[in-house]
Order: structure tokens, then sequence, then C-alpha cells
């Protein structure tokens, strides 16, 4: 089942996307949002069809929703500064009520966010618009409350150095990845930056008012946050969150040959949330 493209309209701007339907009518559907300097098609599969989640959720009964991020895509010429997290949250929610309006979206929604992404994923599921149907869950890879020391001001892109930040080991990554990955590559917008130094206390803040179940996920070669003897737990209301660690991949997670592992464990976490909400 490919991917399609498709333009929301976000309040007025214009959200460039990829979407996944499933043959029949969804069973719920996941939001993906992408990390700093990527695009939607990080979701994909840009190198081998296998690591692509958009294919996978649809063979799995859900629809999969990837936005470009506003600042990114077809956003990208209305916003050159890119957005602060907040409107970020608020554009995405608008692509989201856009979609909604016009194709069945099952029981819920499952948010599931790479890196940066995940900071608006938290922002919101911490401020999950009414009017949107229900949140199912989080799932969120590469995002923790820390930074690795020094790691926060250092350039992402695959030419500026970054190797070890981004990717980890480059044979964890499929054949013709880093070719592809050229194509995903955008520039970072300005404002992406200025709320890098603040993160740890709006994390606190964000998870404090989450009351879906979120899961968090690290790779094994995981290098830009700190997690050695963090409780990556502890700022969500009891029993919320949960941390789950995955072998073979680096930062990059949804583009190593290990992506299909994670990606089938985040669909059965959205198979046990749609579970828990069928009355009993």
């Amino acid at each position: 089942m490919s991917a399609r493209p498709l333009t929301l309209d976000a309040g007025g701007l214009p959200l460039s996307a990829l979407v996944a339907e499933p043959a029949a009518q969804p069973r719920a559907l996941v939001l993906a949002v992408h990390g700093r300097g990527m695009r939607a098609a990080y979701f994909d599969g840009p190198a081998d069809p296998a690591t692509s989640l958009l294919a996978h959720g649809a063979r799995h009964g859900l629809t999969v929703l990837a936005v470009d991020r506003p600042g990114h895509g077809a956003s990208a010429p209305h916003l050159p500064a890119g957005a602060l997290i907040a409107d970020q949250g608020t554009a995405i929610a608008a692509a989201l009520a856009d979609y909604a309006r016009t194709r069945p979206v099952g029981a819920g929604v499952l948010l599931l966010a790479h890196s940066f992404g995940g900071k608006i994923a938290l922002h919101l599921a911490a401020h999950w618009p009414e009017h949107l149907p229900p949140l199912l869950g989080v799932d969120v890879s590469g995002l923790a409350q820390h930074y690795a020391p020094g790691a926060w001001d250092r350039a992402e892109t695959l030419a500026a150095g970054a190797t070890r930040l981004n990717w980890g080991p480059l044979n964890l990554y499929p054949p013709g990845t880093f070719h592809a990955a050229r194509r995903l590559l955008t520039p970072v917008p300005a404002l992406e930056n200025r709320e890098l130094a603040t993160w740890p206390a709006r994390f606190a803040r964000l998870a404090a008012r989450i009351h879906v179940p979120v899961r968090l996920t690290f790779a094994d070669h995981e290098a830009w946050w700190h997690l050695d003897g963090q409780d990556l737990t502890a700022a969500f209301p009891p029993g919320a969150a949960t941390v789950h660690h995955h072998q073979g991949a680096g930062h990059n997670l949804s583009l190593a040959r290990t992506a299909p592992a994670y990606h089938r464990r985040a669909l059965t976490f959205a198979d046990r949330r749609l579970t828990a909400r069928q009355p009993a």
C-alpha cells in the first residue's frame, strides 16, 4: 500500500504530507511527526520499503498520516524562519482536523514522533484539542529531557560532521540510505533553535499534563541525550510512561535496518490502546 502526497489546510497554512490508508475502514490513525532537518518521507522507507512505517501501518489496518512540520515542505515559503513548538502544535492539530473532515480516522489517534518532532507531539498530547478524535497514546523515539553535554548546539546535517549524533555506526542502515537521506534533508529553520536551551524545563511541564500512555524509545547508539542514571519517566504522572531500548540502530531509528521491529512494537502499542478503549 503506497503512500500518496497531499496538502492539508492548517488554519490557512498549507502543510504537505504523506498518507497511507488501509483498504478497509481504518481502526485508528497514526499521526507521524518528523525530526529536525528532515521531512515526512523519513517515515516512508526512502532506501528500503521494508522500513516504511506508512506501508506497515496501512497493512495493519491503520491510516498513517506523516506531515511536513511547519517550516518544512509546502509551508516553508510561508514560514521562512519556521515556527515555535506551540505554534507548530497548533498548525498540526489544524491539519489533522482538516484531514478528519473528509476521511475516516477510526477510534482515535496515536501520536508517533521522532526527535524534535517528539517535542511537538508532547506539546500536542499535553494540550489535545477537544474537537479532535480521541488521543490514544504517544510513541516517541530519540527524545529525552536532558541533552548530552554539548550535543544540542551542533549542526544537524549529514555533511556537517554530525554522523555520530544522527546516525551512529553507518552499517546499521540499508544500502542507499545516505543517498536517499539527502533528499530528506532540509534546512533547520531559525526558530527551531530558539527553544533548545529551555527544553529540559518544558519537558517537565508538558509531561506532567499528559494522561495517556507514553512510550519513549531509545536506540542503543543514541548520542543526543543524557540517558545514564536518569529516570526518564519521573516527569510524567505515575505509570503513564515507559522506556524501551532498541538494539541495532542510531538516532535515526526509523531509517535503520531494524526499523521494522520498532514499527511493529509501536503498532502493537496502538493495538493495546484500541483494546483498552473497547467497552467490557
